[in-house]
């Protein structure tokens, strides 16, 4: 198989048609992973292509261990595949993982500000801008909060605010919400939505945002895309995928995203039948 290199463009810059510069956020190209040594070798991918483009909202769904969280580090660039390319023309990609992993030593706001300081965000405009975020997460006066002091959901507000301060084109969400309560789920699924929703808005100045969001929830993943990409199992493939034509703002009681949660869920235990996962 080819060896895979992982390719990165430069932003386009100002005055240059977007759509031309950048023609997807990320571009996975007949990708495969496998682990173990050689001769005893697991194959989590299989060959595996799917473009997301500038400002859209794709989930990846699947069972447990069809490879979706191997994917999605792949993408960060955190772990190499085994074969095939992968673009992320905007950048180094945002990645907000399962848990917060926010530092328990610094408050909200200095989590966040090591984030901008990484970015090369000068110091005296740090705490102004760590500020915004938690306003745009709806945190406000957080700033100063101790980690122990959140509950899991304003925790999860504080890990967005702080991807979203890597000023990425494309932020990778790896099942953000699962360890959250249905309710405080909801209500992130809605603030997820606003912020993507304003991010791409032509007149809001922000620039574009692309999604790729990890779940194993067909609710969720109908609540949230634009397209829902379903992977197999034992390796992951793409097996089929839906266009969500649903508008937004969505709830995951509407009936639409009922009906076309059920025939994605009919798909997927078919993969799991499939596969003799149970």
């Amino acid at each position: 198989m080819t060896t895979t290199t992982l390719t990165k463009q430069e932003p386009a810059t100002a005055g240059t048609d977007t759509a031309t510069a950048v023609p997807h956020a990320a571009r996975i190209g007949h990708v495969s992973k496998s682990f173990g040594r050689p001769g005893a070798q697991q194959q989590v991918l299989d060959d595996i292509s799917i473009d997301v483009a500038p400002g859209e909202f794709v989930c990846l769904l699947g069972a447990s261990g069809c490879g979706k969280s191997t994917l999605l580090n792949l993408v960060a660039g955190l772990d190499a595949p085994s074969a095939g390319t992968i673009e992320t023309p905007g950048g180094r990609p945002a990645l907000m993982f399962q848990e917060h992993a926010l530092f328990p030593w610094l408050t909200a706001g200095r989590n966040i500000e090591l984030a901008l300081r990484l970015r090369g965000v000068p110091r005296a405009e740090r705490r102004g801008e760590a500020e915004r975020l938690l306003e745009l997460v709806r945190l406000k006066g957080a700033h100063g909060k101790r980690v122990h002091e959140l509950s899991g959901g304003m925790r999860q507000r504080v890990a967005m605010a702080r991807a979203l301060a890597q000023d990425s084109q494309l932020l990778l969400m790896d099942e953000p919400f699962a360890a959250l309560d249905a309710i405080t789920r909801d209500v992130l699924h809605d603030e997820l939505t606003r912020i993507w929703s304003a991010a791409n808005d032509s007149g809001s100045g922000t620039g574009g945002l692309s999604v790729l969001f990890v779940t194993h929830n067909v609710r969720e993943a109908v609540r949230l895309a634009q397209r829902v990409v379903l992977l197999s199992s034992r390796p992951g493939r793409v097996a089929r995928e839906w266009q969500v034509d649903i508008p937004q703002p969505r709830r995951i009681e509407d009936s639409a995203v009922a009906d076309l949660s059920i025939e994605i869920t009919e798909h997927l235990r078919g993969e799991i039948r499939r596969h003799g996962q149970h």
